[in-house]
């Protein structure tokens, strides 16, 4: 059975933009980890400031090792542009 994750972003105000295409930008390497399925990476229409990243994965532990594939210098860059720190959760379905 897969797993989903669900990560909410909230980004500074003016850096929904720039938020959204960094996330982007590193959406080939999340694509690329061992047990992902899919990812996609939404923002919200009314208030660009928030960005919602869904991952399937095979299984929790494909996710956590995941986060070893993003350099650390990626991921201090993102800072500049998140608000609050972001937040997540995994999501299962039996159907």
């Amino acid at each position: 059975m897969s797993i989903t994750r669900i990560n909410e972003f909230q980004a500074r105000d003016s850096e929904g933009r720039a938020l959204y295409e960094f996330l982007k930008s590193v959406l080939p390497l999340v694509q690329e980890a061992d047990g992902n399925i899919s990812c996609k990476i939404l923002q919200n229409e009314e208030d660009p400031t928030q960005i919602i990243v869904i991952e399937v994965w095979e299984n929790k532990e494909a996710h956590k090792e995941s986060v070893n594939t993003i350099p650390s210098d990626l991921l201090m860059e993102a800072m500049q542009y998140i608000a609050v720190p972001p937040k997540g959760a995994y999501y299962k379905s039996e159907y």
